[in-house]
């Protein structure tokens, strides 16, 4: 189907702000995403991103192209960010301290400041100190590091540390309700769609077994948090600006997946969003009036 026919409605906007919201170790997915808007002709300057979504958002804020990120997505081996120190989720709230996945995305970054960017690029996390949204962007924080906040946003509980900036402790941005991600981020009454990543639990074997070893459980509780967190409720004021991505059991703290799930998730966004944002876009005048 052409670009043109998907927006064959005047009152469809040619332009959105795509917030790109959680995930985890399922970037694909969201290059997918950025790949189905690009097939509709949806164009955007202003773009948020928050946990997973942050690594794509910032990455094409940057520069990279969407094969680059392809590219970049399959071929690097994500297990690489994996620390397993009890020592350190006991000290410090997770199992890896998260420095070589910040130093990763500064050289993908090329050192890249908010300042720096030709789009204006919105990172949010959570501050549990006050349980409100801290965003980075040009106005609120124009030379720190993209990479850094992409860190600080990216803090999953468990996983990655807890990070401290100015008198905030920072963690994982998915974590928020919705309320702070549906805003005017564009300042001209653009409509913001949020795209959202949802896995469904699949059967499973249970572990009959007398002991459970703490990392087995530590890993089973992690499992759990992130699959409750990207199981809930879309509330029915934002869910005409919310498009859910199923991507089945594929899991958001999965640091093995191989090139051919990397691509299953590349198809699951890019097919969701083909079929689900046309009708959306037509069907709500509420998204185009405020």
């Amino acid at each position: 189907m052409l670009a043109s026919e998907h927006l064959n409605n005047s009152m469809a906007p040619q332009q959105i702000v795509p917030i790109f919201s959680g995930g985890g170790t399922r970037l694909s997915t969201h290059i997918g995403i950025i790949q189905a808007l690009h097939d509709q002709g949806i164009d955007f300057k202003t773009l948020v991103g928050v946990s997973g979504g942050a690594v794509v958002a910032s990455m094409f804020a940057s520069g990279k192209t969407i094969g680059e990120m392809f590219t970049l997505a399959k071929e690097t081996n994500f297990n690489m960010f994996r620390e397993n120190s009890l020592w350190r989720l006991m000290t410090q709230g997770g199992l890896g301290s998260g420095d070589v996945f910040e130093q990763w995305m500064d050289k993908q970054l090329q050192g890249q400041t908010f300042a720096d960017l030709a789009y204006d690029l919105h990172i949010v996390a959570t501050d549990v100190a006050n349980s409100q949204p801290v965003i980075f962007n040009k106005t609120n924080t124009p030379d720190i590091k993209v990479s850094q906040a992409v860190r600080y946003s990216m803090s999953i509980p468990l996983v990655f540390t807890f990070k401290e900036f100015e008198n905030h402790i920072l963690v994982d941005g998915a974590i928020l309700s919705e309320d702070a991600l549906f805003r005017d981020w564009q300042g001209d009454a653009t409509p913001s769609i949020c795209f959202r990543l949802q896995g469904s639990s699949e059967d499973k074997t249970p572990i009959m077994k007398k002991w459970i070893k703490l990392p087995t459980f530590v890993s089973m509780l992690i499992q759990t948090f992130m699959d409750a967190v990207s199981r809930e409720y879309v509330h029915q004021a934002y869910w005409n600006r919310t498009i859910v991505v199923n991507t089945k059991s594929l899991s958001a703290v999965n640091f093995g997946f191989t090139p051919e799930e990397k691509t299953q998730l590349f198809n699951l966004g890019r097919e969701t969003v083909n079929r689900f944002l046309p009708p959306k876009l037509r069907q709500s005048a509420a998204l185009f009036q405020h």
